[in-house]
Order: C-alpha cells, then structure tokens, then sequence
C-alpha cells in the first residue's frame, strides 16, 4: 500500500488550527487529546478532490454514495461522549469517508469498522492505510448487526441514524462501556449517548443532529 505524501498530510494547517480553536474548543470539546488529534488529522483528504477547499468548514460534506462526512463538531462531539482514555477496542457503525474512524484510532487502541457501501469502504481503507493506520480492522456489511464475534466493545459508535438503537448493538456494548448514537425520524434526530453500569443503561441525549439513515435489517429500508 503506497503511502499519502507527506506534504499532502500537513497542508491545510493553519486551516486546521481555526477550526478546533473557533469550532470545537469555543463550542465547549474540551478533551485536550481529541483536540490536539483533529488538530493534525488531514480531514480534507477525506473529503472528495473538488471539495477540499471546504474541509474545514463547519459543515457535512458530500462524499458520494448519498452519504456524507459529518462536520467537525460533530465528529468532535461523538468522540468525546466515548470517554476514550486509549486501551479501548472501539466498534464503529458507518465507516463513510474514514474520517471519524481515523479520529478514533489515534484516540484508541483498535478500531472495528463497519461500511455496507463497497465503494465507501475500499476508497476509506485506502487512506487509513496510506497514512499508516495498523490498528483499524474493516468490514463491509451491514452495521445493524454489528460485529458479534469481536464484541464485547469498550465503545459504540453509530454514524447514520435510525429510530431507534438497534438492539443487536447495545448487546455487544461491555460492562462500563459507551454507546454513541443518532436516533429519531427522518428529518432530526437526538445524538443519544448509553453507559452500560451493573448491567443497567444509562441514557443521556446530548444534542440535535441530522444523520444520513442507518439502513439494514435493524434500521432503515433500502430505497
């Protein structure tokens, strides 16, 4: 696997330093090792050719497929509701762009990756691996099932919603373990957050957002 050009990383810098000052740490991330990782991470390389220009906007972008990269503050926000401290194995549903799975590889110790559009999947895990990702094992399939024969997950990540959490999701979370996720109708969702303790799910909504529709056997219909 060739790897990315180093000055192709590191462009954009001075863009990525205004976007985790005036997006995420006056929006209240406060998580200095998240900050200091989106701070470097080259989210225009996620994005697609004609579009890098916007990479660092606050806004999702269009990444083909009908699917998009989710704006910064998002990401941001997602990533830091997981908690992530660094040993975790971290199960995420959407692979998309790659951008949010190559976040939380720096943050973590393995990332488990899930994308149901082949297309999506092949083009991300070239760019994991051409910027020296080792620790992201991926997947194409369909997300609603998750991953059952590597769970249980430190951590959940959902990145399209669906109106409810799909169960099957929740029962690969471990034993004090966080699951991030968008749930609602088609048109707004609450990003919801779930600590498993003792057993028992703590749920807390942190926020409205609109995601692209989690579809699978335990979400959404294809259209």
């Amino acid at each position: 696997m060739s790897r990315v050009n180093p000055d192709a990383i590191h462009a954009h810098a001075g863009q990525r330093r205004k976007m985790v000052e005036e997006q995420l740490g006056d929006r209240g991330i406060r998580d200095l090792r998240l900050l200091e990782v989106m701070s470097r991470v080259p989210r225009h390389l996620f994005t697609l050719d004609s579009l890098q220009h916007r990479a660092y906007g606050d806004t999702p972008l269009p990444i083909g497929e009908s699917q998009t990269i989710s704006q910064p503050y998002i990401v941001a926000a997602m990533t830091e509701a997981l908690g992530l401290k660094g040993n975790e194995r971290v199960l995420e549903i959407g692979t998309g762009s790659g951008y949010q799975t190559a976040v939380v590889a720096e943050l973590a110790a393995q990332v488990f990756t899930i994308e149901r559009i082949n297309a999506l999947s092949r083009t991300a895990q070239k760019i994991l691996e051409g910027l020296g990702y080792a620790n992201i094992v991926f997947k194409m399939f369909d997300g609603t099932y998750g991953w059952p024969d590597q769970a249980p997950f430190d951590a959940i990540m959902v990145t399209a919603s669906a109106k409810e959490i799909p169960e099957a999701l929740i029962n690969q979370l471990g034993e004090g373990g966080r699951l991030v996720a968008p749930a609602g109708d088609a048109d707004k969702q609450k990003l919801i957050v779930l600590t498993k303790k003792d057993g028992r799910l703590n749920k807390k909504e942190i926020g409205d957002c609109k995601f692209v529709p989690l579809v699978g056997k335990y979400g959404w219909p294809e259209k």
